[in-house]
């Protein structure tokens, strides 16, 4: 009798403990094990978030931000500290004459 309620607890606990992670979450999870696979931002992580990963991400990383391809700018917009912003790629204005770690030096459009 004992066993049974302790099995039975045991696989409470772990029923318990799984996650279910929604369609959009997947996808995006997704999305950077297949950037950080092609090797980009030179094999530093892809940060995922409002914010880069500090004192890892640097300038134009590449990032995802929203379910949104984006990139690592100094913006301090999503109150991010000493990290650099995640802003999606549609609100960024670029300079491709300015090259910023190998890539164009981009900014937050105004």
């Amino acid at each position: 009798m004992k066993l049974t309620i302790i099995i039975v607890a045991c696989i409470s606990t772990l029923a318990g403990a799984i996650a279910i992670e929604n369609p959009e979450a997947a996808a995006v999870r997704r999305e950077i094990l297949l950037l950080e696979s092609r090797g980009v931002n030179e094999g530093r992580a892809v940060a995922s978030g409002a914010c880069c990963i500090a004192e890892v991400s640097k300038k134009e990383d590449v990032c995802n931000v929203n379910g949104a391809a984006g990139k690592c700018v100094p913006a301090n917009s999503a109150g991010c500290g000493a990290a650099l912003t995640c802003i999606a790629n549609a609100k960024l204005s670029c300079n491709n004459n300015v090259l910023e770690n190998g890539k164009p030096t981009c900014r937050p459009t105004a």
